[in-house]
C-alpha cells in the first residue's frame, strides 16, 4: 500500500506557545495512481510490483490532489537500475508540460525528498517514475502541505548546505537577500529562490542538454576584448599551424574563418597543403592567403601524412608559440584572447590547453569534454590535454617537432615529450571551453573506434616516454580505445605492507573482510593488523583470537578508547612493520588477486602519495571512483552509484589518474610519508574527513595523490558504525565539516583534478 497524504500544519490548541503539528489533509491508496502509459502490473509474487515498458511510463493522480501552496515530495522506490529519476507534471488547465515539471533522482530504497511550489488549483498530476524500461516497486510516495515558514527554513538550509553562491552564509540572511536580488531583476523572489533551489536538486547527467547550458553562458563582447588587449602589456605572435589534406570544403572554410574571426589581432595562419588531390582544396588556400597578408601556405609536392605535413606548417611559424588546429575544426573567436590573457598570469607557460567540445555534421555543438588541471598520469593513460594545445615554439622545435611513424596520436608523442621539460607550474589549464572538434564521418572525434591505429600510434608514444625513466614499466592497451595501463614495477626487494583494520564487534562484517584479504591477495610481504575498539562480543572476540593464532600475518591490537577513527589508526601506525601503511575498513573484500600488488606498485613510485582503489557497493555499481573536493561543501565520491560497468566521465572510471583525495576506506602511502604529514587529526576529525584532511597535506607536502581502478573491492559502507542519525552523530559531523572549511577553505573550491563547469552538487560530472 502506498499512501500518497497531503498535510498540513495546525496550531496545537492546549499550548500557548508556536507549537505546530502534522495533520493528514488527505489519504488516499495505491488505488489513486492509474497507470496511463507503457506501464504494467507485474504478477503477484515477483520481486517487482510493476514494469516500466518503455522509456515514457506514466502513472495519473486525478483526486486528491495537492493545494496550492509549499509542497514536500517523499519518494522512495525500489527499481531494477543504476539510477532513476521520477519525474512529476502538474496540470493547471492546460495539460502537462514540460515547463510544468520537475524530477528528482532517486536511490534504491532510501527516501528521497523535495520542496515545489504549487500557484493555484490543480486538475491533475502526473507522475513517471522512470525515463527507460526497468522493474520498480514504489515503497514510499507522500505529498506533504507545509506551513510556509518552515518551507522557507527548509529552503535556506538548503541553500547554505548545497548551493555554491551560499556556501557558508548564516540561512537567516538567504531570504531578504533573495529579495533584494529579485527586486533588482524585476521577477518573484520565489522564482529565483526556486531556480537555485533546482540546482541543488536536479541530477543531470552527461547527456544533459549542452545548447541550454551554452545558452546561459556568457563571453566579454568584442569592443570589450579589444580595449583589454590594447592595454596589455604584451602581446605576443602566435602561429596556428593547420595541416591540410583533402578536407571537406566547406568544413575547411569554416576552419580558416574561425581564425579570421579571433578577436585577438596577433596571429599568423600557417598552412600545409599535404599534396591535397582535389583540386578545389588548392583554390581555397589561394583565396584565403590573398584575402590576409597573415596567411601562409606551402604546398606539399608528395603526401608525407600528417606529421610530415605539421612539420612543414611549423617551419612556417615565426610566433613565439604555435596553436595545432585540424583543417575541419573550428576555434571559438576569443580562444586566442584566452590563450594571450592566461599567458599574462603565467609568463614562463610552456604549454596552454583548453577545454572543447564536438561539432556534429549539421554544426551543433555536443559532447563537451571540461578538463582537469596539470594531471600526468592521466595523460599517460590518455591524451586528455589534446584541443586547443598551445606550445612554446622554441620548445616544440627543440623536441623535435611532429615524429613521423606517430600518426593518428602525433599530439599525444609531442604533449608527452614537450611535458617532460616542464615543471607543472609552466602547464596551463584554460577552463573554457575553444576549440570545436568536428566528429564527421570516419573522425575520432565521431567514435573512438574509427581508426584503430591511433590506438597503437599512442602506446607507442607511451611507452617511448617511459623508456629511459622507468624502463621496467609494461604498458598495455586500456579497456577502450586511446586509453592505456601501465603496469608500473616493483622494488627489487618487495616491501611489507601493513594494513590497519579498526573494528569493534560484528563479527559478522569483520570476518569476511579479513578473511577474504588473506585468501585473495596475491601480495606476499603482508600483515594485517586488526585494532580491536572496545569489542565485547564473545564471538568476535574468539574470531580474532582464532585468526591471529592460524595466521601469523594477523595481529590484533587493543584500543580501550572511546571510537576516534584517526587515534586508531594512528596507534595502529606506531606498531607496524611495514614500509607502507593501508586504511582499510572492516567492510572491505578484494575482488581481484592482484589488488594490493597493483596499489604498491603505485605507491612505490617517487612523487607519488596516497593511492586509492576502486570501490563497489554490493549491487555493483560505483561506490568511490576517487574523492572530489567541493561536492556537498567538502568532498564527494566520483561517480558514485554509476554502474560497474560504466566508462566514467571520458573513460576516467577504467584509468589510473591523480585525484586530490582518495577514501580511507581503502588507501595506501608510505609510512614516512605518514608520519611526514603527522598521520590522521585525532584532535578535530575523530570520524569524517580524516581521510581528505590526510591526502590534502600530503599533497601540500608536494606528493600527488593518485587513484586506480586496477584495485577492486567491495565496501558495505559504513555498515559497522550506522547512520549520522542521532543529534550526537549530526552536531559531530556538522562540526568536522566545518573545521575542514575552516582549515582548507577555497581549497575545496578548487579542485584541481576537476573542473570549475562542472557541478559540486552532484557526484556525476554534470554541468554547474
Amino acid at each position: 500500500m502506498i499512501a500518497i497524504i497531503a498535510k498540513r500544519f495546525v496550531k496545537h490548541s492546549r499550548l500557548g506557545t508556536r507549537s505546530w503539528m502534522w495533520k493528514p489533509w488527505v489519504v488516499q491508496g495505491v488505488e489513486a495512481l492509474q497507470s496511463i502509459g507503457q506501464i504494467r502490473r507485474l504478477e503477484p509474487g515477483q520481486s517487482w510490483e510493476w514494469q516500466a515498458t518503455g522509456d515514457d511510463s506514466q502513472f495519473l493522480l486525478s483526486r486528491g490532489l495537492p493545494l496550492p501552496g509549499w509542497q514536500m515530495l517523499e519518494v522512495a522506490m525500489q527499481h531494477d537500475q543504476p539510477s532513476v529519476v521520477l519525474k512529476l507534471y502538474l496540470d493547471f488547465g492546460q495539460g502537462f508540460s514540460e515547463t510544468c515539471s520537475f524530477g528528482l533522482a532517486l536511490k534504491s530504497e532510501a527516501v528521497t525528498k523535495r520542496l515545489f511550489y504549487v500557484p493555484k488549483l490543480l486538475k491533475a498530476v502526473r507522475l513517471d517514475p522512470m525515463e527507460h524500461e526497468g522493474r520498480f516497486t514504489l515503497t514510499h510516495l507522500r505529498i506533504a502541505w507545509l506551513s510556509p515558514w518552515f518551507a522557507h527554513d527548509r529552503l535556506a538550509e538548503r541553500l547554505v548546505t548545497m548551493h555554491h553562491e551560499w556556501r557558508g552564509r548564516n540561512k537567516t540572511e538567504v531570504l531578504p537577500r533573495l529579495r533584494r536580488q529579485a527586486r533588482d531583476k524585476g521577477v518573484h523572489w520565489r522564482s529565483l529562490a526556486l531556480k537555485q533551489y533546482e540546482e541543488t536538486l536536479e541530477h543531470r547527467t552527461n547527456g544533459y542538454n549542452y545548447s541550454r547550458w551554452l545558452e546561459g553562458q556568457s563571453e566579454p563582447s568584442a569592443a570589450h576584448v579589444h580595449r583589454v588587449i590594447d592595454a596589455l602589456p604584451r602581446k605576443p605572435l602566435i602561429s596556428v599551424l593547420v595541416p591540410v589534406y583533402n578536407p571537406r570544403v566547406a568544413w575547411l572554410r569554416e576552419c580558416l574563418d574561425s581564425v579570421l574571426a579571433q578577436h585577438y589581432p596577433h596571429w599568423e595562419l600557417c598552412i600545409a597543403d599535404d599534396a591535397s588531390t582535389d583540386p578545389e582544396v588548392r583554390l581555397v588556400l589561394a583565396e584565403y592567403a590573398n584575402h590576409d597578408s597573415r596567411i601562409q601556405v606551402v604546398y606539399r609536392e608528395r603526401n608525407g601524412h600528417i606529421c610530415a605535413a605539421s612539420n612543414s606548417a611549423l617551419a612556417l611559424a615565426r610566433g613565439e608559440f604555435v596553436a595545432l588546429l585540424d583543417h575541419d575544426d573550428r576555434l571559438a573567436p576569443h580562444a586566442l584572447f584566452h590563450v594571450v590573457e592566461a599567458l599574462h598570469g603565467h609568463s614562463g607557460a610552456g604549454l596552454l590547453y583548453s577545454d572543447e567540445d564536438k561539432l556534429n555534421v549539421a554544426g551543433e555543438r555536443f559532447e563537451p569534454h571540461f578538463k582537469p588541471q596539470w594531471n600526468p598520469d592521466l595523460l599517460l593513460a590518455q591524451n586528455y590535454i589534446s584541443h586547443l594545445g598551445v606550445y612554446r615554439t622554441a620548445l616544440v622545435r627543440e623536441v623535435g617537432g611532429f615524429r613521423e611513424g606517430f600518426e593518428g596520436s602525433q599530439d599525444h608523442d609531442l604533449v608527452l615529450r614537450v611535458t617532460a621539460r616542464l615543471t607543472p607550474e609552466q602547464i596551463v589549464h584554460i577552463p573554457h571551453v575553444l576549440y570545436h572538434w568536428r566528429a564527421g564521418e570516419g573522425s575520432t572525434a565521431a567514435t573512438s573506434h574509427a581508426k584503430d591505429y591511433t590506438s597503437k600510434a599512442g602506446l607507442k608514444a607511451v611507452e617511448e616516454s617511459l623508456v629511459n625513466l622507468v624502463p621496467d614499466a609494461l604498458v598495455m592497451p586500456g579497456d577502450f580505445p586511446n586509453t592505456y595501463r601501465v603496469r608500473w614495477p616493483l622494488p627489487k626487494e618487495a616491501p611489507l605492507v601493513s594494513l590497519l583494520i579498526p573494528t569493534r564487534d560484528r563479527v559478522e562484517i569483520l570476518r569476511p573482510c579479513v578473511d577474504a584479504i588473506l585468501e585473495r591477495t596475491d601480495y606476499s610481504p603482508l600483515e594485517v593488523l586488526i585494532l580491536d575498539n572496545q569489542s565485547r562480543c564473545p564471538e568476535t572476540l574468539a574470531y580474532m583470537k582464532t585468526v591471529s593464532t592460524r595466521d601469523d600475518r594477523v595481529r590484533v591490537l587493543r584500543w580501550d578508547q572511546p571510537f576516534n577513527y584517526s587515534a586508531i589508526n594512528n596507534f595502529g601506525a606506531q606498531y607496524a612493520r611495514g614500509e607502507i601503511l593501508g586504511l582499510v575498513n572492516n567492510d572491505i573484500e578484494p575482488i581481484n588477486r592482484d589488488w594490493l600488488c597493483e596499489m604498491v606498485r603505485q605507491v612505490c613510485r617517487p612523487g607519488v602519495g596516497c593511492v586509492g582503489a576502486k570501490l563497489y557497493y554490493p549491487d555493483d555499481t560505483i561506490q568511490h571512483g576517487g574523492v572530489i573536493l567541493g561536492i556537498g561543501g567538502v568532498a564527494g565520491h566520483a561517480h558514485k552509484y554509476s554502474s560497474r560497468n560504466s566508462p566514467g566521465y571520458f573513460s576516467r572510471l577504467h584509468l589510473a589518474h591523480n585525484l586530490s583525495a582518495v577514501t580511507g576506506a581503502c588507501l595506501l602511502l608510505r609510512k614516512s610519508v605518514f608520519e611526514q604529514v603527522g598521520g590522521l587529526d585525532e584532535e578535530h576529525l575523530t570520524v569524517a574527513f580524516n581521510d581528505v584532511d590526510l591526502c590534502l597535506r600530503v599533497r601540500e607536502a608536494g606528493y600527488r595523490n593518485l587513484w586506480t581502478p586496477y584495485a577492486e573491492l567491495y565496501h558495505h559502507e559504513s555498515v559497522s558504525r550506522g547512520a549520522e542519525d542521532s543529534p550526537a552523530k549530526l552536531a559531530r559531523a556538522s562540526a568536522e565539516a566545518a573545521y575542514m572549511r575552516q582549515t582548507w577553505g577555497a581549497v575545496l573550491d578548487n579542485d584541481p583534478a576537476y573542473n570549475p563547469n562542472l557541478t559540486l552538487i552532484h557526484e556525476d560530472f554534470s554541468l554547474r
